[in-house]
């Protein structure tokens, strides 16, 4: 029989849209503006805290929709912007310095709906408002670093093949290897040439002075590669932080934009973001005496570095171990309830720390904690120029030979948990300074979804009333296909992880709502043709789908490509407005090709018509 779906396909396309409908239904309820409550150093979260809050706010007349505690945060809803505003001030006065408090939005999703994985679309930074930072990196420390990484690897080789030397050293991007002998001199010479790819070695026969200089090419990788991982530290660190679909993104030689959708704690993003925190493991000095160092006399191959809460000490300029090799951490308490990290490494890590640790056994070790902040100065080419600030966290003596996982301790509640953030994120390869920040506040969101919204609105009408008095019946078809198509397009953007509605993301929706119509006049005007050639009514709609199919899907396919194409290779708003026309294609091809012709065939298929109303 012409025109008549079998049961199953008509319930399958049912279902489809009720489950679009049912991870839509979240965006309904939006988000409550809401103040999170986080302890900062030497201060706990607990029911106390809580408490404390609820009695502030309720001296000041603000009655809180919940206050709940959340991962060891208090996550306070209200009312209203304005009450949100209020009772931030009232919490940061009742609790004092002790504690971070931040403004937020929560969002309102009844729990039932949550305990099926439902939530609403996360927004972009032009909707929901947020921060906008653009960072500058230190090239010229990027650079040091892997010149120093060089220079100590130089220097394990040539005791290993048992080469004397008097010095190696630095020099700008050249490593410097001094010989004791014109014997040595000959075999570091032969040993060194050709073996490390972007170094040029030149030779000082003369002084017994070896010169590995990097190439241009070379120069021209290690800042591109400081970009790059810089790049994907910062994702790593964002990530830690919670923030849904951040943007991340290179811009020019050596800066990285970030934007943080929905993050109002402009200073608990910039401490994270912008911190440049790793660790050093080295050896104590104990065969030299740190009181004649402070007066001056630092032994050769040693370094004097302030230690926290104590004196200074004096350390073995060797590095054993850093923070890149640092692969989780975690914060916990020693059997005195004292905050520890628990740091776990990589087999080289652990390779590492086991070789340097098996023959000290009862020396001291010190953690280095180092930071880079930058200057207000600025070098010939522009570029910022930064300090590094090193201190000893604490000395602890090996026990035993250490491996792939041990502790630190002597730090902070808080300064763990950040310490414990930044290296599971990982440490930066270069320094970077934030030159620009920019926050959209959520009232010019709100006033960005309000006209979004209301462009969405008034096309659907418009396109709506054209539908019914230009197709009759078959047009109110067109117009439910176009509702559930919204439906789909808003359910499958909440189910996507990491999809984002953005302004742009916003006008591809209208965009696809006009091209679901289109598809829909293709297929009315077809039948209207079957019918002037006389063709009966069933025959008419069967001709009409399955004719105008092969050029709707060629048009869709088309601009799926484009779609596509804007996706790979734009970045913030283009991705938005890419995401949303992919899918809108997508889900109005069910829609104006099997949601139409399912409607279509229940109320006229496999009947005998006169006529169609269309």
């Amino acid at each position: 029989m012409l025109n008549k779906y079998p049961l199953w396909k008509n319930l399958l396309v049912i279902f489809i849209v009720l489950v679009a409908a049912l991870y839509a239904l979240p965006n309904i309820y939006g988000e409550d503006p809401a103040v999170q409550v986080s302890a900062n150093r030497n201060a706990t979260i607990d029911t106390s805290t809580m408490d404390r809050v609820k009695s502030s706010l309720e001296n000041v007349g603000i009655q809180a929709k919940s206050i709940a505690l959340e991962e060891e945060q208090l996550l306070i809803r209200l009312n209203s912007d304005d009450e949100q505003l209020k009772a931030r001030e009232t919490i940061l006065d009742s609790l004092g310095d002790n504690y971070i408090v931040a403004l937020n939005l929560a969002p309102a999703t009844p729990e039932w709906l949550k305990s099926v994985g439902a939530q609403p679309m996360k927004l972009g930074l032009d909707l929901r408002g947020g921060v906008h930072f653009l960072m500058e990196i230190d090239m010229d420390e990027a650079v040091r670093k892997i010149v120093d990484g060089m220079k100590d690897t130089i220097r394990t080789e040539l005791r290993e093949e048992r080469i004397r030397y008097s010095a190696v050293r630095v020099d700008d991007t050249t490593v410097e290897v001094e010989l004791r002998t014109d014997e040595a001199y000959a075999e570091a010479a032969s040993y060194l040439d050709g073996r490390y790819q972007g170094y040029n070695l030149v030779e000082d026969e003369e002084n017994r002075l070896l010169q590995l200089q990097m190439s241009d090419q070379k120069l021209a990788e290690t800042r591109d590669y400081a970009v790059s991982q810089n790049i994907t530290i910062m994702r790593n660190r964002v990530n830690e932080l919670g923030v849904a679909e951040p943007v991340i993104q290179r811009q020019g030689s050596n800066r990285i934009v970030v934007e943080l959708p929905g993050v109002q704690d402009t200073a608990r993003a910039k401490e994270i973001l912008g911190a440049t925190a790793t660790l050093e493991f080295r050896m104590v000095d104990s065969e030299n005496d740190a009181r004649d160092a402070v007066n001056g006399r630092v032994p050769f191959g040693s370094e004097l570095m302030p230690m926290r809460d104590g004196p200074q000490q004096l350390l073995k300029e060797d590095v054993i171990l850093t923070g890149d090799h640092i692969v989780n951490a975690g914060v916990g308490y020693d059997e005195y309830n004292r905050p520890q990290v628990n740091i776990t490494l990589d087999g080289a890590g652990g390779n590492k720390m086991s070789m340097a640790t098996k023959d000290h056994v009862g020396q001291p070790m010190a953690r280095v904690f180092i930071e880079y902040k930058a200057t207000d100065e600025r070098d010939e080419e522009g570029n910022l120029q930064f300090t590094k600030n090193a201190e000893v966290i604490n000395v602890a003596t090996i026990q035993s030979r250490l491996g792939s996982s041990f502790r630190i301790t002597g730090v902070g509640a808080n300064e763990a948990q950040n310490l414990a953030l930044l290296l599971r994120a990982g440490a930066l390869i270069a320094p970077i300074q934030i030159v620009e920040e920019r926050t959209v506040g959520p009232s010019l969101g709100q006033q960005n979804i309000d006209s979004g919204t209301q462009a969405i609105f008034w096309g659907f009408v418009l396109v709506l009333a054209f539908m019914v008095v230009y197709y009759k019946k078959f047009g109110l078809v067109a117009n439910t296909a176009l509702a559930a198509n919204l439906i789909l397009i808003i359910g499958v953007m909440s189910m996507i992880p990491g999809a984002t509605l953005t302004l742009p993301g916003m006008a591809g929706i209208v965009l696809t709502v006009g091209m679901a119509v289109d598809a829909n006049v293709l297929i009315f005007e077809r039948i209207r043709e079957e019918i002037k050639a006389k063709r009966s009514p069933q025959q008419a709609i069967h001709h009409g789908y399955d004719s105008a199919l092969s050029t709707i899907a060629d048009a869709n396919v088309t601009t799926l490509i484009a779609a596509l194409i804007l996706f790979a290779i734009g970045n913030g708003p283009i991705k938005g407005f890419a995401i949303t026309l992919a899918i809108g294609i997508i889900t109005s091809m069910f829609t104006a090709i099997v949601g139409t012709r399912a409607i279509v065939n229940s109320v006229w298929g496999g009947k005998k018509l006169s006529k169609l109303p269309i």
